[in-house]
């Protein structure tokens, strides 16, 4: 009997730390959409806005490529995939140049919050896809915004 309760405590140390590292991933995924809804409509108010400008006109299909590379894991974990509270609701700018500065900020604020997603997540693929959307936006997304706030 003393055994069988050892072994009954040692599965759940086994399973709750199972579930606390697959919530971090599901916490960290979580974040990680968000930021890409956030920014794909701001993107496409820019785009309703002012017609189809550079960079926003190519880089909105990245923020959906983007978006489309999180969904499969939320099937993997077993979680719905949250709507876009962001569509239709977020402010617009003055003008395209005030658009790329906030559109800089934006896409530095992305480049660090995967920084800190990368401290809850644990899933090799997921830090995979992580990684790889954190160097478009610091190294394809950042630059083209410079470039049109210039």
């Amino acid at each position: 009997m003393k055994k069988l309760n050892v072994f009954v405590f040692m599965f759940s140390l086994l399973f709750a730390s199972f579930s606390l590292a697959q919530a971090d991933n599901v916490r960290a995924l979580m974040m990680a959409l968000d930021d890409e809804y956030k920014a794909r409509a701001i993107y496409s108010r820019v785009l309703d806005d002012f017609g189809r400008v550079r960079p926003f006109s190519k880089i909105i299909y990245s923020e959906q490529r983007h978006i489309d590379a999180l969904i499969p894991f939320f099937a993997k974990y077993g979680v719905d995939v949250p709507d876009d509270s962001y569509y239709g609701r977020v402010p617009g700018y003055d003008s395209i140049q005030q658009a790329c500065e906030a559109a800089i900020i934006g896409e530095m604020a992305n480049v660090e919050l995967y920084n800190k997603i990368f401290e809850l997540a644990d899933d090799p693929d997921l830090i995979a896809v992580f990684e790889n959307l954190q160097w478009v936006s610091q190294n394809r997304h950042l630059p083209a915004f410079q470039r049109c706030a210039e």
